[in-house]
């Protein structure tokens, strides 16, 4: 898919007919590097994190105008907003507790590797094929969580018809948007702290996809340390 520009500009941005929706992952956490389940305990970034989120704000800041930035309210999303905000000018975040990640139950703060033998029942929930499995402990089936991250799309896309917007969320919120935008496709692939991906709403609601997985600002500040966390349950 093609790459967004970087041409160190601040051109505006006039597209009538969609909302350009630039969704990012919050930045790494320690429990994204230990490869703890963190669902929505909520995490701060560590330091690695917060050196993506000012990779990816950086790069931000040099394409198009943002009109607004959405962020879940978990402080790991929240932090790479506010820094993402702060590189682009923008005076505020909107928290919104839609953009949360999927709740995963009695899985959440134990190492994803440990949990086949530590929860048999809620891990056999988690890997099951059945899309209105919920997870033991009030965890979300991936049903809910699909219906949670399209309704929260299509609200804050329709108010922001014409506009390109911030939305930082989590790893499996964004995977729901990509089955949304190919209800067909088969794994989406890692998704890893910080990367981008562009949406356009237009039309009678129509979801598009236009670029996936985009972590080049990562590979361009060659100071920051490695990825981590690439499962989709952050």
């Amino acid at each position: 898919m093609a790459q967004p520009s970087l041409n160190g500009s601040l051109s505006s941005y006039s597209h009538p007919e969609y909302a350009e929706i630039v969704v990012v992952r919050h930045g790494e956490t320690a429990w994204n590097a230990e490869r703890r389940v963190q669902g929505q305990v909520d995490i701060e970034l560590n330091e690695a994190g917060r050196q993506q989120a000012v990779a990816v704000a950086d790069r931000l800041s040099r394409e198009p105008k943002i009109s607004v930035i959405y962020s879940s309210d978990l402080q790991r999303a929240s932090e790479t907003a506010q820094i993402i905000a702060s590189r682009c000018g923008w005076p505020e975040v909107i928290k919104d507790y839609d953009l949360r990640e999927r709740h995963l139950g009695d899985l959440q703060g134990f190492i994803y590797p440990e949990l086949a033998k530590t929860h048999p029942m809620a891990y056999k929930a988690l890997e099951s094929e059945k899309e209105d499995q919920e997870i033991p402990g009030g965890g979300e089936s991936l049903l809910q969580l699909f219906d949670r991250c399209t309704s929260a799309l299509l609200r804050i896309g329709r108010k922001h018809k014409g506009e390109r917007i911030v939305v930082v969320t989590h790893g499996a919120f964004i995977r729901s948007l990509y089955k949304w935008a190919f209800p067909k496709a088969g794994h989406a692939g890692d998704i890893h702290n910080t990367s981008i991906n562009v949406f356009h709403l237009s039309g009678e609601d129509t979801w598009t996809l236009k670029v996936w997985g985009d972590v080049s600002h990562i590979h361009q500040a060659e100071t920051l340390p490695g990825f981590g966390g690439t499962r989709a349950y952050s």
